[in-house]
């Protein structure tokens, strides 16, 4: 092969592998700028309450509010955020949500945000960071140091779900069946009957109270 065919060849194959990058992103839909929280309200709310505020470039809980909710409802798809907690901080990010009941935990299944090491909720794998919060413990402690952001991924498609936390599965469950139902029952959700039971709904992150930092947060639709 010649030198300039096998140039011909190689920009090709660049071009292609370019094509076929840009195809795997497609289909992303960013819920976060780094400098508005428009995709974004309170929960039964028309605005973002003060309590939530842009910080540093991410979406940072200052004070009292409530639960952020997000403005487009989502039934099977993929959510990708970072986040970062301070000594002893919790939060969480749930799907499916409705906003007829009183709050967002009585309807959507919470994917667990926390500092493992100084929160009383980090000594039970099943209510720390990574786990389907009470239901499903998280397989291995993966979250990074206090301080130090983490990458989290949901994906919802149909009744099967992951929780993955800085690039590993740590989470796997399918909701509506015998197993999910008896342990909703043995749980506290027992008392929402719709919790869990939701087709669509919104995302939501959780005001628990603490200064818990989001950024990077994408969304896409699965079929």
């Amino acid at each position: 092969m010649t030198n300039r065919l096998a140039a011909g060849v190689i920009g090709v194959m660049v071009v292609m592998a370019a094509v076929s990058g840009s195809a795997a992103q497609t289909g992303w839909v960013s819920l976060f700028d780094g400098k508005t929280i428009n995709h974004w309200r309170g929960f039964r709310q028309t605005t973002v309450p003060d309590g939530w505020q842009v910080v540093d470039g991410a979406i940072t809980r200052v004070g009292a509010g409530t639960d952020l909710v997000s403005k487009e409802q989502y039934d099977n798809f993929e959510f990708e955020f970072e986040w970062k907690v301070p000594p002893g901080g919790n939060s969480g990010v749930m799907f499916r949500v409705g906003e007829d009941l009183d709050a967002t935990y009585h309807t959507g299944p919470e994917y667990q945000i926390l500092d493992d090491a100084k929160h009383a909720d980090g000594k039970d794998p099943l209510t720390s960071a990574g786990s389907n919060y009470a239901l499903h413990a998280r397989s291995k402690p993966m979250a990074n140091p206090v301080g130090e952001w983490n990458q989290s991924r949901l994906l919802v498609n149909g009744n099967h779900v992951e929780h993955w936390l800085n690039g590993v599965k740590v989470v796997e469950y399918e909701l509506g069946t015998p197993a999910w139902a008896a342990l909703v029952k043995a749980s506290k959700f027992n008392e929402w009957p719709q919790y869990g039971t939701r087709k669509t709904g919104h995302l939501v992150l959780q005001d628990h109270g603490d200064r818990v930092q989001y950024r990077n947060l994408r969304v896409r639709r699965m079929q």
